[in-house]
Order: C-alpha cells, then sequence, then structure tokens
C-alpha cells in the first residue's frame, strides 16, 4: 500500500510539474502574441485617429484659405474703396464661425487719408460680436510681421508660424496670407485670416484615442501650435504622427505605453491567478485520484468517487456562465443580471452575454434531459454561441450555424430550446431568433401593467432536430428604459407540495409589482417568490433567469444657457444623416434654450433630451422633458410672418421655426413633468 502510494506520489508531482511548464510556455506565447497584435491595433487606431484628426483640421484650414480668397477678390473690386474694405472684412467674419479676426494690410501711403498705415480689420468679439476698425499704425507697424511679409510674395497663400494677436482677437494664432492686386496686377495689400489655437487646443481634446493619451501639433519649422505636455521621467511613450497636406504642419499622437497595454497586463494578471488555480486543481485532482484509486479497492468508495466528479462538474459548468454583477459598470446604455440554479448537480440550462462592435449578443436555452448529458450539451452550446458570434451578427444566421454543429454530433437525439438576441447599443434595434424557447416578456418603463406583453416569436423548432431547417428572425426596437425578462420553464413550472405549478400569470404578477426595478432586483424578487411559492417541495427542473434594461442615448443639462453648445456636441454623436444635424440643432436648442429661461423662474432645474431611431419607418425621435412650471408651446399660434416686425406680436416664432423645421411636435404632462416630443420622418 506504500509502495503505490509512493508511486502515486512521484506520477502526480510529475503531472504537475510538466503542467505547470506548459502552462507557463503557453502564457508566454500568448503574452508575445497579444502584445505585437495590441500593438499593431494600436497603431491601426492611431493613423485613423490621425487621419480623423487631419480632415478635421484640413476642413477648417480650407475654410480660412477660401475666406481669405474670397476677401481678396472682394478687396480687388473694392481696392480704391476704405469704406467698402471694412464691410467686406465684417462680412467674411461674420460668414465663417471659426474665424477670429481677419484684415487687409495696404502697402504704407495707400490710403493717405488714413495716414501711413492703414489696415482694415474685424475681430469676433462673441459669439453674436463683431468689431471693425483701423489698426495701422506706427504703434503697430504690420509691415514687420511675417504674415505680411508672406503676402507680398505674391506666390498665393502661406500660413504663418503662431503668434500672439495684441492688435486683434487678443488670442494665440496662426495666420493665412493672400496677396491683394490692383487692377494692373500690382500687389497693393495682403488679406490675413487668423485661426485661434484655442480652437485647435479643443479639438485635440475632442479627438483623444485613449485616455491618458494626447495630441501635439507642430508647425512646418517645428513651432509648437497645441503644445505636447511634458513626459513623465521613466514613462515610456509611443508617438505616432501624420503631416497635414493642407499646412504643412505636423500632428502627434503620444501614447503612454502602460495605457496601451493596460489591457494585457490585467490578462496576464488574470492568467496567472487562471494558471495559478489551475494548478492548484490540478493538484486537487490528482491529489484526489491518488486517494479514489487507493479506495477502488473497497467497493464502499465508489459513490464517494462519483459525487467529487460530479461537484468538480458543477463547478466548471458554473465558471462557464457570467459571474460580475452587474456586469459593464462602465456603461450607462446597458443594465443586466442573470440567474442560474441547477436542479441537480449539474444542469441543461445556460444563459451567456458579451459585448462585441457595441452590440449586446445574449442567449437563454434549456436542454432536454438532465444531469450529465445534458451538461455536456450545455457547454458545448455556450463554446458555439461565444465562436460564431465571434464573427457573425445576424441572429437567424448564428442559430442555424449552431443547429447545424449540434445536430450533426447528436447521437444522443437531445435537442435544445434556444432564445437569442443581438441589441444594437447604438440604436435599440433588437434583432432575435427563437428556437422553440419560452416568449420573453417585454416590459416597457414606466408604464401601466397593461403594456406588458410576450415578445412576439416565430415559432421555430428546437436545436439539434433538423440540421438543414432554416431559422427565422425578427426585429423590434427598445426605447428608453425597456426591460427584457427571458426565462426557462423552471420557472413557470415550478411545482409545490400540492403538485400545483407556479405559472405565467404568477410569474407576470411579480413582474408587474417589478417594473421600474433593476435587473438585479427583478431577478432576485422573482427567485424569492418561487421559493415561497414551492416551500419544501424538492426543486424538479433548473431555474435560469435573464433581465435585461437598455437606455437610449440621452443628455442631462442644468437650467443655465452656458450649457447650450454641449447639445450641439451631442447631436453630432448620434445617428443621424449629417444634412439634419443643422435642422436639429437648430430646434433643439429653440426648445431647450425656452426651458432654461422661463420653466425654473428663480430657481435650478435641469433638461433631459432623449434620442430614438426608428428603422421602420425609419424615423428620429427627440423627447426633451423638465420638471419646471406647466407649459404646452404647442398651443401658441405661429407667429404671422407677412407683418413686419413692429407690427407683429411678440412670441410665437421660435415654435413657428420648430414646426418648420420637424415633422410633428408632442406635448404631454406627466406628473410633474413637461414633455415635449420632436419628430423628424427621414
Amino acid at each position: 500500500m506504500a509502495k503505490k502510494q509512493q508511486k502515486s506520489s512521484y506520477a502526480g508531482l510529475w503531472i504537475i510539474l510538466v503542467a505547470a511548464v506548459v502552462l507557463e510556455a503557453t502564457a508566454c506565447v500568448q503574452y508575445f502574441y497579444s502584445r505585437a497584435a495590441i500593438r499593431q491595433e494600436a497603431e491601426y487606431r492611431a493613423k485613423t485617429e490621425l487621419r480623423r484628426a487631419e480632415l478635421e483640421i484640413e476642413k477648417h484650414t480650407i475654410e480660412m484659405e477660401t475666406a481669405g480668397k474670397a476677401l481678396a477678390m472682394l478687396a480687388e473690386k473694392y481696392v480704391d474703396s476704405p469704406d467698402s474694405i471694412f464691410a467686406a472684412t465684417r462680412s467674411v467674419v461674420k460668414a465663417i464661425p471659426h474665424t477670429t479676426s481677419i484684415a487687409i494690410s495696404f502697402v504704407p501711403d495707400y490710403f493717405p487719408q488714413y495716414g501711413r498705415y492703414f489696415e482694415a480689420c474685424s475681430s469676433r468679439i462673441s459669439e453674436d460680436s463683431i468689431y471693425t476698425r483701423q489698426i495701422g499704425s506706427a504703434a503697430h507697424d504690420y509691415t514687420l510681421l511675417e504674415w505680411y511679409k508672406n503676402g507680398l510674395k505674391d506666390e498665393g497663400g502661406m500660413w504663418s508660424e503662431p503668434y500672439l494677436d495684441d492688435s486683434g482677437s487678443q488670442k494665440w494664432v496662426v495666420s493665412y496670407s493672400q496677396p491683394v492686386h490692383n487692377r494692373k496686377g500690382d500687389v497693393v495689400g495682403v488679406i490675413c485670416v487668423d485661426l485661434s489655437l484655442d480652437y485647435l487646443q479643443q479639438l485635440s481634446e475632442y479627438l483623444q484615442l485613449y485616455k491618458g493619451s494626447y495630441y501635439s501639433i507642430s508647425s512646418s519649422k517645428g513651432m509648437d501650435i497645441v503644445a505636447r505636455p511634458d513626459t513623465v521621467p521613466g514613462r515610456k511613450y509611443t508617438i505616432f504622427d501624420e503631416e497635414i497636406d493642407a499646412t504643412g504642419w505636423q500632428i502627434s499622437i503620444i501614447i503612454p505605453d502602460e495605457v496601451i497595454y493596460a489591457d494585457l497586463r490585467r490578462m496576464g494578471m488574470i492568467i496567472s491567478l487562471m494558471m495559478f488555480l489551475g494548478l492548484a486543481l490540478l493538484v486537487f485532482i490528482i491529489w484526489r485520484a491518488s486517494v479514489n484509486i487507493l479506495r477502488l479497492m473497497d467497493s464502499t468508495a465508489k459513490n464517494q468517487s462519483l459525487e467529487n466528479e460530479l461537484y468538480i462538474a458543477r463547478a466548471i459548468q458554473m465558471a462557464m456562465l457570467p459571474k460580475v454583477a452587474p456586469p459593464f459598470t462602465d456603461r450607462r446604455d446597458l443594465n443586466i443580471y442573470g440567474l442560474l440554479n441547477p436542479a441537480k448537480e449539474v444542469g441543461g440550462d445556460l444563459y451567456d452575454f458579451y459585448i462585441r462592435h457595441n452590440k449586446l449578443f445574449f442567449c437563454i436555452g434549456d436542454v432536454s434531459g438532465k444531469g450529465v448529458p445534458a451538461a455536456l450539451v450545455m457547454s458545448m452550446t455556450r463554446s458555439l454561441f461565444r465562436n460564431v458570434t465571434a464573427h457573425q451578427e445576424n441572429a437567424a444566421a448564428i442559430v442555424n450555424e449552431i443547429n447545424t454543429a449540434l445536430a450533426e454530433q447528436n447521437t444522443q437525439t437531445m435537442f435544445l430550446t434556444l432564445f437569442l438576441g443581438v441589441l444594437d447599443l447604438d440604436t435599440g434595434i433588437l434583432n432575435y431568433c427563437n428556437a422553440g424557447h419560452n416568449a420573453p416578456v417585454y416590459l416597457p418603463y414606466g408604464h401601466t401593467n397593461a403594456a406588458m406583453e410576450f415578445l412576439p416569436v416565430i415559432p421555430n423548432i428546437p436545436i439539434g432536430i433538423e440540421p438543414t431547417f432554416e431559422f427565422r428572425d425578427q426585429t423590434t426596437w427598445m426605447t428608453q428604459d425597456d426591460l427584457l425578462f427571458l426565462y426557462t420553464d423552471g420557472l413557470t413550472e415550478a411545482e409545490n407540495s400540492a403538485l400545483q405549478l407556479f405559472g405565467e400569470q404568477r410569474m407576470l404578477a411579480t413582474l408587474a409589482e417589478q417594473t421600474n426595478s433593476r435587473p438585479r432586483g427583478m431577478v432576485e424578487a422573482m427567485q424569492a417568490s418561487v421559493e415561497a411559492f414551492v416551500g419544501n417541495a424538492q426543486q424538479s427542473d433548473d431555474l435560469t433567469m435573464l433581465a435585461i434594461r437598455f437606455q437610449r442615448p440621452a443628455i442631462f443639462m442644468r437650467n443655465d444657457i452656458q450649457q447650450i453648445p454641449t447639445l450641439s456636441e451631442w447631436i453630432e454623436t448620434l445617428d443621424i444623416p449629417a444634412e439634419l444635424n443643422m435642422p436639429v440643432n437648430l430646434a433643439l436648442e429653440e426648445i431647450v434654450s425656452n426651458v432654461m429661461l422661463y420653466a425654473y423662474p428663480g430657481r435650478s432645474g435641469r433638461v433631459i433630451v432623449e434620442f430614438a431611431k426608428i428603422p421602420t419607418p425609419e424615423t428620429l425621435i427627440f423627447t426633451v422633458s423638465d420638471n419646471g412650471i406647466p407649459f404646452d408651446p404647442t398651443t401658441k399660434e405661429n407667429a404671422d410672418t407677412t407683418l413686419s416686425a413692429e407690427d407683429r406680436e411678440i412670441g410665437g416664432l421660435g415654435i413657428h421655426l420648430v414646426r418648420q423645421l420637424m415633422d410633428e411636435i408632442h406635448y404631454r404632462r406627466e406628473e410633474d413633468t413637461n414633455v415635449l416630443t420632436l419628430i423628424k420622418h427621414l
């Protein structure tokens, strides 16, 4: 007995050592390949982001150059009319929103009535204020400035190095110069169009690739336009560069290596922990196996060995399910919670979910039968779900691939009911396919219990029966805080000691009490309700539940008119056609500004703007809500635009504009909340 035990110990030690070496080698290979892949992905993302930034900057520099050329044409047309020169600079500044200052400087003594120096300048003081004046003087000798000298070279437009515009906008700017010719073709002046470095700084902050990364922009001569922050000693950085063709500037992304490889380090820690646990489990298994080999000499050890194996199988099976509660803590558009309670040591129920390309892939299923065979089918299905969804996004196509794989290997004639969904977190579009499973319950947030309903499903057959069966998918749309409750028949068919079923009515009644609860609270309340109903009766079937609450895009603002610019920035992030950005922005700004100004007299409050997009028919829906004083703007009559401004009554022009820009406007008062819905049909 002692020799057998010693041999078993030596064999177990060798297995542990070999396993440790193999695991360590595998981890090292995976680490280096993963590092290379992450570096390649970071470079691709950086180049893409740099190109996007380059296009954004080029858009505005080309806009400045176009303004300069247009002003040069105006100046050459009115080259002998100083008053027209002033008007031309003012009109161009007003037309180009990102221009801080525009000036036309003439060669000395060109307009003697204004003295030796004549420089007509218009500067943007604020969004609605433009200051126009003659700034040329001996104190401000523009003939010494770089942009003026560039313009006199008559080589077309040129960009200057950054400098402080102390005579105009009082900001650091870069200037675009364009020569002005008289009717003889001689250069008699220079156009100067200023682009504020503040705007480029804001753009660099907006185009942040990684958390902790930053941009820098330098001129063609190496002078900082957007300065690069000081690096931390001892910290490694990766720098990606791109040249802006229109100006010759160089834009760079500087990313700390610890930011790029943060996920890799976390993954390394997780893998190390898993290796340690795996080795610990291997030690445990080998130790238990050694003990069981010795106990096989006694017939009474057979049952104990079987129980141990089932315990391990249960642990492995449960380890395959998502465990983080709540998952996706960094997201505001999703809340999800699942629970699986097997009736035996191992079960045939499953659920799984994860996010890829901002789409939530999720499923819930129930394998026919119980015990180890059902658990094996469950494990295969979960693995197939992860593998297929890694390259496929259509629900029916995913289910078809899973069905084909399981049906071809189904020698035991087992089948599986499955509900699989793909939720687009950008739009709320839910694409789903039901394979003989219980229809989920759909709960609109904040609605009456009567609005609760079962999701319509096509009666596809279960998976694993017919490999050539073509499963069909369906599509619906989830809105703000709507909830989807999925379950297996272990819920509705739970029995008490009197052999009564829990049933759909009790399930719906419990859900009605939890309509506005978080998914975890709803699932736990349902579990408590089932346990109270079943009492001391033995659980006869696996019980699995999955609750998903979706929150569509929204922006929250205080009743502070200074927050209005954030509204246009938010609109640019939405999935709407580019040509609608301006009309939508105008309509929402009109409504939101009125709420900020009048809904909360003498007190603070907030305004919430929500967005949804319906695919069929394609429609944009914006909802503006506040809990200020009751006011229905739709009752306001349109202003009579045929009257002059003096004869027209005050008010009504704003809602008239909104009616012109949007297709439908609806108002309702819910308890203490004003809710205005704006609808635009595409």
